[in-house]
């Protein structure tokens, strides 16, 4: 008997994994269409950000409307500043307290990134469960550090526009901050594990979140060829830069599966030459610079 007993226990409990699976499945699907769709349930401080973003997209947008747009955000305004004054962007040493010269200093396309910085923190904002609030924690500090390896390899190892790199890390984890923003209306949705998520959710929402962020196109291929893997070294492209700074971040993303000890060690022996010296001695001089600019992303 309770052989038997155990037996009906235990096909019951496959049964409700089995069904927890397919509704799992469906929730993603159904955000997904949602995200394809346009319907996005963004928290309120979200939309009062997008409407700065706009603003800042006007080409006669004046540096002095700007500063006061920033100003009217303080998250905004403090990283701007901690921005302008990391080694990154501060040559000369001179700091700065000002956000009307923090957003000369950086420019409005360092901005820009800045402003898409916060939107994603603000995803995570309405977010009440101690568990998806660590995992927005978590995330951004992945994001932060991806940001900060990007901005330097793109400049200084893959020699393009380290501005738009910074801006791809930026948003790159967008649809798995949306996600978290929209979980604990799921409960058990993130539970398990993050395979269904990286299978059936990262894509198709990212995909979606992206659009309605009116993310540039060459962005949103960057991020494409991260979800596709494989990129070329010594890094050639956006995506390649993405590719490579995400693998070489010391902080995993929550959503994905920890890397296994073969994949840490992999990551931890990239190196190549390349026109400025190798990949490693390149870090290894700019590990202040990248550590000054994930710190002020996440302030």
């Amino acid at each position: 008997m309770i052989r038997i007993a155990n037996r009906i226990s235990l096909d019951d409990s496959f049964r409700d994994k089995e069904r927890f699976f397919m509704d799992r499945l469906a929730i993603f699907k159904d955000i997904a269409t949602q995200a394809g769709k346009g319907e996005l349930t963004f928290p309120a401080n979200v939309n009062a950000t997008l409407k700065l973003q706009l603003a800042l997209d006007d080409p006669d947008c004046h540096i002095d409307a700007a500063a006061k747009m920033v100003m009217a955000e303080p998250v905004l305004s403090a990283r701007t500043v901690a921005i302008a004054n990391s080694a990154a962007y501060n040559r000369s040493g001179d700091e700065i307290t000002s956000v009307r010269l923090a957003v000369n200093r950086l420019g409005f396309r360092t901005l820009k990134s800045m402003v898409a910085s916060v939107i994603v923190r603000q995803l995570g904002s309405a977010i009440t469960d101690p568990q998806l609030r660590a995992k927005s924690a978590r995330l951004w500090e992945h994001t932060a550090h991806v940001a900060a390896l990007a901005q330097v390899i793109a400049k200084k190892v893959a020699r393009i526009d380290p501005e738009t790199a910074m801006f791809a890390a930026i948003v790159h984890e967008v649809g798995g901050f949306y996600l978290l923003s929209r979980a604990q209306e799921f409960p058990g949705l993130l539970d398990d594990n993050t395979e269904d998520w990286i299978e059936y959710g990262e894509k198709l929402i990212g995909r979606g979140v992206l659009r309605q962020l009116g993310v540039p196109d060459q962005v949103q291929q960057a991020v494409e060829g991260l979800w596709q893997g494989g990129g070329n070294t010594p890094p050639k492209t956006l995506g390649d830069v993405l590719l490579l700074a995400n693998e070489l971040a010391l902080v995993a993303s929550p959503l994905h599966p920890p890397l296994g000890e073969n994949a840490v060690q992999a990551a931890a022996m990239i190196d190549f030459e390349t026109g400025g010296g190798t990949l490693r001695a390149i870090l290894a001089e700019s590990a202040e610079e990248i550590e000054s600019l994930a710190a002020a992303l996440l302030v």
